[in-house]
């Protein structure tokens, strides 16, 4: 007889192996850190014998659940922003905290109560992506779980990285620091195709199979990423990340809701592994993954929280259970997804789709003894039937809950008896927890009473002390001053022609300024065409600065930023009271006049048709240097024939709300 170091007995084991094989009264024999027998406790007892024996009566003993899909670190931001759209939660709110608050000290206490949370609710294995991934790994180590802990690359600086240069860097070193450790395995994660590049997305590739690590991504979310891709590429964003040699590494593609059949099975020819996330996708309203169609092409799919800002929990009973309903939801049939099936994908299925089917995932001798024992005994589990064999998958998708976990082992080490935590003090982490709420709290209510704040929080906001004399008349003649623009006196530098359409944004408090969202289409005349669009967002204050003789103004624009994202997107984030939109066809020319250079524009208001507007303007940085350039302004306007124009002092968002 040969002894153990853990004997289960008395037990219903669900293996979860490759002929799905369960003992309605079976044990698992445990010596170190793996699997040495499993089988009907009969045949075990007279093989083997325990240094210490388990009984498992009234309970199921199952592999651990794996978690294929979350962002750990994230249970911090858990709650911050709710009921959003993807783009305006992870843009407009998450990635403004991180910016703040995102540290080694935050991922660390971040990654302790996300582990304490896994390992309640009876995860050993969970596949991460965040910044500060070495933090990760080491918290996750710490807390004897096992993760797939992917270093994140984005094309923008990070909390923990002022490049994707030095993004790259970090990773092969922490990849260097892990590879091979028992319980982490170090992969690299670059974000989405939408927040790389070509050359990242090549990279990280490269850099995968280099160290023979899984590649952790997010693809095809949102439909507006894939229409975006569309778009932009010419292409889905499965061709293209496959055109950017993506696949040839060992991927886990996180989401995958708006894949065809083509781009499932360009996946599974790439051995491609797939993390299915329902809470988060129904939530985010990003829409339902094909999951039926990408297992039944024979994808390896897992099941994933994502995490826990977007879910907000890290349950992965709640999401096994959701999995299976909305495939018959989608289907229109009751028996997309059975029990077993969702289960088979919260384990081994999941360890498959994470490339470490070979270490966990399943109750088989060799593998790592990754094990939890779920109570059969509270109200919501009874009664239990055994008819059929199925029935031991149902209880445990469709009525066992997280709290029913008692024991979770990983790696042959116990983590959680009797629902006790080993390895973790939760009181302590949770004290920790509700300090830094506070914090983020008083940011988010500093930061959202400020529309300035706001905008500044999205990043590429400059501060613009660009001071400007200007002075606006409405005219009737505007070919007068086409012709009088030709004068010797006067050096065009360049000229531009401009369709802009304006969105003002106005809010409650008054002294906040208007926000201004605008689009350029840069008009070719010669044939007509818009050959380019930019968007900008400019925060315009209400006070005017000064004023010259001739209702000359001096004005200043105290915030500029590009305008990367939708009209709807800032619309949603920034909330304003109301909304105007004014669209004009602009003529722009850059002169020189006595050696001092100014704007001229031309403005034809056609929403509202307000008629034509002739606007001089000079940037400005002395008063000395206001009053000559308000003294040149006034010839100007006698040179353009406007001397005795109507002056117009209100902007037009100001001339539109009088009417």
């Amino acid at each position: 007889m040969t002894q153990v170091d853990i004997l289960f007995l008395n037990a219903h084991v669900l293996t979860m192996d490759e002929t799905m094989t369960q003992h309605k009264h079976g044990a698992v024999a445990v010596t170190g850190d793996s699997i040495v027998a499993v089988g009907p406790e009969d045949q075990i007892k007279k093989e083997y014998s325990g240094k210490e024996t388990i009984d498992c009566k009234g309970k199921i003993l199952m592999p651990g659940l794996v978690n294929a899909h979350t962002h750990v670190p994230m249970t911090l931001l858990r709650g911050i922003a709710d009921d959003l759209r993807l783009d305006v939660w992870l843009q407009g709110y998450m990635w403004p905290v991180e910016r703040q608050f995102a540290s080694p000290e935050f991922v660390r206490l971040g990654t302790s109560i996300a582990c304490a949370e896994l390992i309640k609710s009876g995860v050993t294995t969970f596949n991460d992506m965040y910044f500060y991934e070495d933090d990760v790994a080491t918290a996750t180590a710490d807390a004897g779980m096992r993760g797939v802990c992917g270093q994140s690359i984005l094309k923008f600086p990070t909390p923990d990285a002022a490049s994707y240069e030095d993004s790259m860097e970090k990773a092969r070193d922490y990849i260097k620091k892990w590879k091979g450790h028992p319980l982490i395995v170090p992969s690299i994660a670059p974000h989405a195709p939408y927040t790389t590049t070509p050359e990242i997305l090549r990279e990280t590739a490269d850099l995968a199979k280099e160290f023979d690590i899984p590649l952790h991504t997010h693809l095809a979310e949102t439909s507006f990423e894939v229409d975006n891709m569309r778009n932009e590429q010419g292409m889905p964003v499965i061709p293209y990340v496959k055109k950017q040699g993506l696949l040839e590494a060992k991927v886990i593609a996180a989401h995958c809701v708006h894949l065809d059949i083509g781009e499932i099975r360009t996946l599974h020819h790439a051995g491609a592994g797939v993390s299915h996330n329902p809470s988060s996708n129904l939530k985010l309203a990003s829409g339902f993954a094909p999951v039926t169609k990408m297992l039944d092409a024979g994808l390896n799919v897992g099941i994933g929280t994502d995490g826990p800002a977007s879910n907000n929990d890290l349950d992965m009973f709640e999401e096994v259970r959701l999995a299976a309903f909305i495939a018959k939801a989608v289907t229109n049939d009751p028996t997309s997804l059975p029990a077993p099936q969702a289960l088979l994908m919260a384990t081994r299925l999941g360890a498959q789709a994470l490339h470490i089917g070979h270490l966990t995932g399943s109750l088989t001798p060799s593998r790592r003894a990754d094990l939890i024992l779920v109570d059969l005994s509270p109200v919501h589990n009874s009664p239990s039937f055994r008819r059929s064999a199925d029935n031991a998958y149902a209880q445990i998708v469709y009525a066992s809950k997280s709290t029913d976990v008692t024991d979770v082992m990983i790696n042959g080490k116990w983590v959680m008896r009797d629902r006790q935590l080993l390895t973790l003090k939760e009181d302590e982490l949770l004290a920790q927890a509700a300090d830094l709420a506070k914090q983020i709290d008083s940011f988010l209510v500093e930061r959202e009473q400020s529309v300035l704040s706001k905008l500044i929080a999205l990043g590429g906001s400059m501060e613009e002390e660009s001071f400007e004399v200007q002075v606006k008349v409405k005219i009737a003649d505007p070919d007068r001053v086409l012709r009088e623009l030709m004068r010797d006196e006067i050096d065009i530098l360049y000229e531009r022609h401009y369709r802009q359409h304006d969105a003002y944004f106005i809010f409650d408090d008054e002294s906040q300024g208007r926000l201004r969202y605008r689009e350029d289409d840069f008009v070719d005349d010669a044939k007509n065409t818009v050959t380019q669009t930019r968007a900008r967002l400019t925060l315009l204050g209400q006070k005017r600065e000064g004023k010259f003789e001739h209702e000359v103004l001096l004005s200043r624009s105290r915030f500029l930023a590009p305008a990367t994202n939708s009209l709807r997107f800032y619309r949603e984030y920034f909330k304003p009271k109301s909304e105007v939109t004014i669209e004009k066809d602009r003529l722009r020319w850059f002169i020189k006049y006595k050696d001092t250079e100014f704007y001229i524009n031309l403005d034809h208001m056609t929403t509202p048709p307000l008629g034509h507007f002739l606007e001089i303007k000079s940037r400005t940085w002395s008063r000395k240097d206001a009053d000559n350039k308000a003294d040149l302004v006034k010839e100007l306007l006698e040179i353009l024939g406007a001397a005795n124009s109507e002056t117009v002092t209100e902007d037009y968002i100001d001339i539109v709300q009088e009417d």
